[in-house]
């Protein structure tokens, strides 16, 4: 089982609004994946943070 690292929320904001100016709200939520640390602990973080991880170890 996978252990939620990441700290990051769902992004919320309001919809684009109609003549009637109705408006809702909508939720863009994470992109979580599950990644498999050095040490061989499986860790959900987000694309975003994976993506930064890897990138970090190329400069390294």
């Amino acid at each position: 089982m996978a252990i939620n690292v990441s700290t990051r929320k769902p992004n919320k904001r309001k919809r684009i609004r109609s003549h009637a100016l109705n408006t809702t709200n909508s939720t863009q939520r994470l992109n979580l994946q599950v990644y498999r640390l050095a040490d061989g602990t499986k860790v959900r973080i987000s694309a975003k943070e994976k993506r930064t991880m890897l990138k970090g170890e190329k400069a390294a």
